[in-house]
């Protein structure tokens, strides 16, 4: 029944793909023997190993626009599928601040091989792994193989004050500030010496994991990455925005919204410093009580959504623009595979042309809204997420048959308890006491999921 609704959604979505006009050369295991290296195109290996981005995205007929696609996104009843448990640990990083590393399989369910490939996921604007979108590639890439899964094993790196992680230091996160997913990345290599690790990023954790991956450049410790649904131009996104009233109104305030509950929440730890930026910002918030996203920002995240030098910016468009990842994609050296929705209500650019790099690949759809991509199930009323096989596909090719040339990542080692880069002392990370089991499918109550 559902695959005859299926049938009733008029338009048929192939993805256009964009590849830079040299596509980079890429050491892969020999199909005919594996114990052989072969070298092929970035194109060649996606057109032989992720065949469903070759394929349709029929939106579900009842689900047609962009609009409607982000707001099940955001209001559907995800609690009974992709159910994900996880076993938290707390880092503490140099500056104080406190981020949340969640692993799933938790270890009392099954032990894992050191070398288990590992998928390191950065969440939403305010989000977490808790989130819908992150589980629906988690629940089944983590899944044993014997039960028609990857058996991998997933990492979500849930930022400063997001999805129950205390707030210890006058500082947020924000769309440009990068150090919090590189010392984890560096924590979790350390970890797990022998594995290969693949990022994913969902909307602003999209942004995040561009920028890193272009800073990090050869040396990156991620071996490929693919982000869904990221903002690139934050100028032109924060001008959309405000230049629409469904976008003003509804998801520009539904944003404001949940980052002033996210300070709310965390009132009492930033009134232990008393007189900083973050202090302050924080009671500008609390008196103005900002309806747009830009708002927000301009009081918040300008300021505090990083680390100085950088931050504070004086301005907010500052910030959106030194924040923007189009303009840094010509840095990646690892395969990076990108999907955003034509149809996305909060993001109006995608950087189609901006830069030439061989390393990356461009996926745009008509249809999908930010973060959705729901199209009809089996089942009559049952939705499936069309972004899963295609990024399962590209996981499962990036981890199993790529082989990485080239040294990744910088040598570490630890100074006073905190694990470092040789070299750079203004950045580091130890493991701290709390964390314990968190259930993927019980989100922070009062916000809105699925941005």
């Amino acid at each position: 029944m559902g695959a005859f609704f299926s049938l009733l959604s008029l338009a048929y979505d192939i993805p256009q793909l964009f590849f830079g006009s040299k596509p980079a050369t890429v050491a892969v295991k020999a199909a005919a023997n594996p114990q052989q290296v072969e070298h092929v195109s970035l194109r060649d290996f996606i057109q032989v190993r992720c065949p469903s981005l070759f394929k349709e995205f029929r939106p579900a007929w009842w689900l047609r626009s962009g609009h409607l696609q982000t707001g099940y996104c955001v209001m559907g009843d995800f609690s009974k599928v992709d159910r994900v448990e996880y076993d938290r640990t707390l880092l503490r990083t140099l500056d104080g601040g406190t981020i949340g590393i969640d692993s799933t399989p938790p270890a009392q369910e099954r032990t894992l091989k050191d070398d288990t490939p590992i998928i390191v996921v950065l969440h939403g604007l305010t989000g977490g792994s808790h989130e819908s979108y992150v589980r629906s590639i988690l629940a089944p890439a983590c899944t044993p193989v014997e039960q028609g899964g990857l058996g991998y094993r997933g990492i979500v790196v849930n930022f400063r004050g997001c999805a129950g992680v205390p707030l210890t230091s006058p500082q947020l996160y924000s769309a440009l500030h990068t150090d919090d997913i590189r010392v984890a990345v560096m924590y979790i290599a350390k970890l797990y010496p022998r594995a290969t690790l693949i990022g994913v990023g969902f909307s602003l954790g999209a942004n995040v994991l561009t920028r890193y991956l272009a800073e990090e450049g050869e040396k990156s410790r991620l071996v490929a990455g693919c982000v869904l649904g990221c903002p690139w131009d934050v100028v032109a996104s924060s001008d959309h925005l405000k230049s629409h009233f469904l976008q003003r109104h509804v998801y520009s305030n539904g944003m404001s919204q949940n980052l002033q509950k996210v300070v709310e929440r965390h009132m009492d730890a930033i009134s232990k410093f008393p007189g900083s930026p973050m202090w302050e910002a924080a009671q500008t918030v609390a008196a103005k009580k900002p309806t747009t996203l830009s708002g927000f920002d301009d009081i918040v995240t300008r300021i505090c959504g990083g680390s100085s030098p950088t931050f504070p910016f004086p301005t907010v468009d500052d910030y959106y623009r030194a924040a923007s990842s189009h303009q840094v994609l010509g840095g990646i050296r690892v395969p990076f595979l990108t999907l955003n929705s034509a149809d996305d209500p909060i993001i109006n650019k995608v950087p189609i042309g901006v830069a030439d790099n061989g390393w990356v690949v461009l996926g745009l759809t008509k249809g999908g809204g930010h973060l959705g991509w729901f199209e009809a199930g089996k089942h009559f009323g049952q939705l499936e997420r069309w972004y899963r096989k295609p990024v399962l596909e590209w996981i499962r090719a990036t981890a199993e048959d790529l082989v990485p040339e080239g040294e990744r990542g910088k040598p570490t080692h630890e100074v006073d308890g905190f694990l470092k880069e040789v070299g750079r002392d203004d950045i580091g990370c130890k493991e701290i006491e709390g964390g314990g089991r968190v259930i993927g499918v019980e989100g922070e109550g009062g916000l809105l999921a699925g941005l």
